[in-house]
């Protein structure tokens, strides 16, 4: 290593240069939010290439190919070229890359990948082909249903364990629940489909039983590195096992303080459990915070050292200064609104950027009072946490033209582009499907199909049309989706009346496919790692500077200078179904822990004292217990109601020496001044513009224009 152009003792901090140094044995890397985690990543990939090991032997597993990708780019320009040939990707693409090639040992020469929405079409084709009275014996939505049973395969248990544990009130229709679980599975399998939990039952399977198939793997992937493993589940951590468990050159990086996808599947127990699977683990913690101020990291280090299980750390950071954390009591959640929407526009008027600020919230429909004032305040924002692009309908429906013709065992994908035809309803794609699956279906057949029909159904011709064009000739990934395009756009048109907007997903989805070479790579990546698309306020949509509304889960990774938590009060977050259950309110914990550590510079934690409740009706709320009992030694608390002086002190200090107007009544007026008026009580300036109108703050009514002629008329009355 003399010889290498990398200082790497100078250029990381003494725990990271430990972890980039480790080369053989297991080693577990704890790193603490904001610690340089992708750094250390990024370093070792470096190092172990720059050591003479072959790229190709090093296996990078992250939770999205994009992250794999920038790390060995960094990787490459660190050190040169050859870091691009480590191998990188998701498990789930691993999982996918591994089954196109020994697929056919376990029955899968070729296959399709579904999503979740696709999952709740099988189960509910399944509980009517099976005659399942759904009403009658209480059936939850296919969505559940599939949960349930995904749960079941993620965590490992039998399908009775699930519901008792997480679905108590379904613990009676376990047998019917089994059946359909028995025959979703059946039904993959006869038309050649998996899911997002098969790729990784079926990798284990594999691994298990060809103990051929695992060596040659296990010789070829020497070197292992898993990113954000907290969030793995017992299935992946099985699959590292498998591959790993020879030479045992694993390493794990995450914090056990950021495991918050339990929902997902994610398993806590992996990290912890990670050094009893992998004797003489090397632990080594990363805890200097390169993102938050002292103060921040102060309060929560405070939060997570009350987890009942965890890896003890104590961030810490070089960075001078730093303010308090704040937390906010407000009356009730529209006076919650009103202070973040003022306290923005005084951040905004200061210098701060939008973009550099966040609110963040335990579940979606937290913003939903506060996005009509930041509308009403003309405030751009963007929010996350929503529907997913490739779950949008219009996308479904595009891809599953491309999914058939790919594979035309896929009877889902049939059903969906039958019935988007004018006359065809689910009869008649059912008559349709049922003719191409008493033979081995093929887009042949259904030609031979509709040539029979003898024009009877005219209008499938167009789809024979279609898949003419898309086989006639060598076409590229985009030329293809551009030709399903042009198919499918009436169709569109005459299913949505906002297809205008629709129109311009195609429009990003014809650019976003133009790098692949091949469509089943295309048609995959849409599967597993589909594009994210900004879900901006389309009036908002093209302007660069706008505020962050986002889940915390969707927060996770990401920082910004300010930072609001919304619904900081039991109940809310914690949310009112974790309150009495252990494991799940330790998780919320972390779920603070993730959202207070996103902060940089500023970070406030906002509640309301009371909240309307769907169920409970009118409530009472308390500060959530994550930070109840620290406020006072690790922030300081001011009540929304004290915003009339605060927003009168900051706009007047920001617009200090701006000038002043004169009304034409004698007197002049300014940013920073107080007006009272008999109707909208007392004001604030907030901004004179020219000599005929001022943008004023009202505490109750919020932003209002006025006309500066009518000041001091008797209606308006200027504050001494």
């Amino acid at each position: 290593m003399g010889d290498s152009i990398i200082d790497y003792e100078n250029e990381l901090n003494e725990a990271q240069y430990r972890a980039v140094s480790v080369t053989e044995g297991p080693a577990l890397v704890i790193a603490g939010a904001g610690s340089g985690k992708t750094r250390t990543l990024v370093y070792r990939v470096a190092r172990l290439v720059d050591a003479g090991i072959n790229p190709g032997s090093i296996l990078l597993l992250t939770f999205t190919r994009k992250a794999a990708a920038e790390m060995m780019d960094r990787a490459s320009q660190l050190l040169d070229r050859r870091c691009r040939s480590v191998s990188g990707g998701t498990f789930h693409s691993l999982a996918n890359h591994i089954l196109r090639k020994y697929g056919d040992l376990i029955g899968y020469p070729d296959f399709s990948i579904i999503d979740r929405g696709d999952c709740n079409e099988v189960v509910g084709y399944i509980i009517g082909e099976l005659d399942i009275k759904r009403k009658e014996i209480g059936l939850p939505r296919n969505s559940t249903i599939v949960n349930i049973i995904s749960k079941s395969i993620n965590k490992s248990l039998d399908l009775s364990d699930v519901l008792e544990r997480y679905y108590s009130h379904l613990a009676e229709l376990a047998d019917p629940l089994r059946k359909i679980a028995q025959c979703y599975g059946d039904y993959k399998k006869k038309h050649k489909m998996m899911d997002y939990d098969d790729l990784l039952v079926n990798l284990k399977m594999l691994l298990v039983e060809f103990p051929g198939v695992r060596k040659t793997l296990s010789d070829r992937y020497r070197f292992i590195m898993v990113d954000e493993y907290q969030d793995t589940n017992l299935l992946q951590a099985e699959i590292v096992e498998l591959l790993g468990g020879e030479h045992r050159n694993v390493m794990v990086v995450g914090d056990d303080s950021q495991s918050i996808y339990s929902f997902r599947g994610a398993d806590f127990r992996n990290i912890m459990d990670f050094p009893r699977v992998f004797p003489d683990t090397r632990i080594i913690k990363l805890e200097e915070n390169f993102r938050s101020s002292q103060p921040i990291l102060e309060l929560t280090n405070a939060i997570i050292s009350r987890a009942l299980q965890r890896y003890t750390k104590c961030l810490y950071t070089r960075r001078k200064g730093g303010v308090l954390p704040q937390v906010v009591v407000a009356r009730d959640e529209s006076e919650q609104s009103d202070w973040i929407t003022e306290k923005i526009i005084s951040l905004t008027r200061s210098g701060i950027k939008l973009k550099e600020i966040a609110v963040l919230f335990r579940s979606s429909f937290h913003s939903f009072d506060l996005e009509v004032e930041l509308a009403r305040s003309k405030i751009p924002f963007a929010k996350y946490g929503g529907l997913k692009f490739a779950e949008a309908a219009h996308i479904k429906d595009l891809l599953a033209h491309l999914r058939v013709f790919l594979n035309p065992s896929d009877h889902l994908s049939w059903h969906r582009i039958l019935k988007l035809l004018p006359g065809i309803g689910q009869a008649t794609a059912n008559k349709v499907v049922g003719w191409l699956s008493s033979d081995v279906p093929s887009i042949e057949r259904f030609k031979m199909y509709v040539k029979d029909q003898k024009g009877k159904m005219k209008i499938l011709g167009e789809l024979v049309g279609l898949f003419d064009l898309l086989s006639g000739q060598e076409l590229e990934v985009k030329e293809m989706v551009s030709v399903v395009r042009k198919y499918y756009e009436p169709l569109m048109m005459s299913k949505f009346d906002d297809y205008p907007k629709r129109m311009r997903d195609l429009d990003y989805l014809e650019e976003w496919c133009a790098p692949f070479q091949s469509l089943e790579q295309f048609l995959t990546d849409m599967a597993l790692e589909p594009p994210e698309v900004n879900r901006a306020p389309s009036d908002f949509a093209e302007r660069a500077d706008f505020l962050t509304l986002s889940t915390i889960h969707s927060a996770k990774g990401l920082e910004w200078k300010v930072v609001f938590i919304i619904h900081a009060a039991d109940g809310y977050f914690p949310s009112r179904h974790s309150l009495h259950k252990d494991e799940e309110l330790e998780e919320e914990r972390r779920l603070m822990y993730v959202a207070c550590t996103r902060a940089k510079d500023q970070l406030y934690i906002v509640y309301p004292e009371t909240a309307r409740d769907s169920y409970y009706g009118h409530v009472n709320l308390e500060l959530s217990q994550f930070v109840r009992g620290l406020e006072w030694d690790y922030a300081t608390v001011v009540r929304a109601s004290d915003v009339y002086s605060e927003c009168e002190r900051s706009v007047a200090d920001s617009r200090a020496g701006s000038g002043s107007v004169l009304t034409g009544r004698g007197f002049s007026l300014r940013a920073g001044d107080v007006l009272r008026h008999p109707e909208l009580g007392m004001g604030v300036v907030l901004e004179v513009m020219g000599h005929k109108r001022a943008r004023v703050f009202f505490k109750k009514q919020g932003i209002r224009l006025i006309d500066l002629r009518s000041v001091g008329s008797g209606q308006w009355i200027l504050q001494e």
